[in-house]
């Protein structure tokens, strides 16, 4: 003889389960932990920091960020 169950606790289990299957996919897809997304943006901070650094604001030829550049124009004959 089998065993009874109920169709209502096996169709809430059997959903459970799909949901945790879900859940466990979606984190691997896109879940990061707190102290990753930290570490990354620390990572970045430093990158930026290194890179404004190295600029050589001595070159002659680039415009100074508070100058304007004089209008262009253009001769065709």
């Amino acid at each position: 003889m089998s065993n009874v169950i109920n169709l209502r606790q096996a169709r809430k289990t059997k959903a459970r389960a799909e949901k945790a299957r879900q859940a466990d996919a979606n984190r691997a897809k896109y879940g990061r932990t707190k102290a990753q997304r930290a570490s990354d943006a620390e990572e970045e901070k430093k990158r930026i920091s290194i890179l404004n650094g190295a600029k050589l604001d001595n070159d002659p030829n680039s415009p100074k960020s508070d100058q304007q550049l004089p209008p262009v124009s253009y001769v065709i004959s």
